[in-house]
């Protein structure tokens, strides 16, 4: 099921995401970076800025199986610009569609707001999150922008069938 993210979902989505950051992040950068007490309140903190924000500026969306939160994606606009800030799928929960079924309801959520292109940066050494965003659409940035270890690429969103 998925489902919007609820303020009382904040502890679950930070542990989940300091678990699947660890699987791409751990032996390339300091593990302080990534894990520990600190950096969880910061991530914490960082998604409870992105659950409280107005509809209007994006979403959070949690992937939920069995009363467990499996997954969850956040995405922002501002400045005229959607941007996929977050996606993650527990590792225990990896190629069962999850993060599928989260995308999917991304692009449900762009095209009723009428969204038609959205960037992300995904990390250059995270490969099964490059081949995930392939197989779902998104392209490289043509002219190789880079933030730092990250790559950006672009969706472009056709609208819904009809429009």
């Amino acid at each position: 099921m998925i489902r919007t993210a609820l303020a009382a979902d904040l502890d679950a989505i930070a542990a989940l995401h300091t678990r699947a950051r660890a699987t791409y992040y751990r032996g390339r950068v300091p593990e302080e970076a990534y894990a520990g007490d600190a950096e969880l309140a910061r991530t914490r903190e960082g998604w409870s800025r992105a659950v409280a924000r107005a509809a209007d500026d994006g979403g959070v969306l949690c992937a939920e199986q069995d009363g467990a939160l499996t997954g969850v994606a956040a995405f922002r606009t501002a400045a005229g610009e959607t941007t996929l800030t977050q996606l993650h799928v527990d590792p225990d929960h990896w190629r069962r569609g999850t993060g599928a079924a989260l995308h999917a309801a991304c692009l449900d959520a762009w095209r009723r707001a009428g969204v038609r292109r959205v960037r992300l940066e995904v990390y250059a050494h995270n490969l099964r999150a490059q081949a995930f965003y392939a197989a779902q659409g998104w392209r490289a940035d043509l002219a190789g922008t880079r933030s730092g270890s990250h790559l950006t690429l672009w969706l472009s969103v056709a609208p819904e069938s009809g429009e």
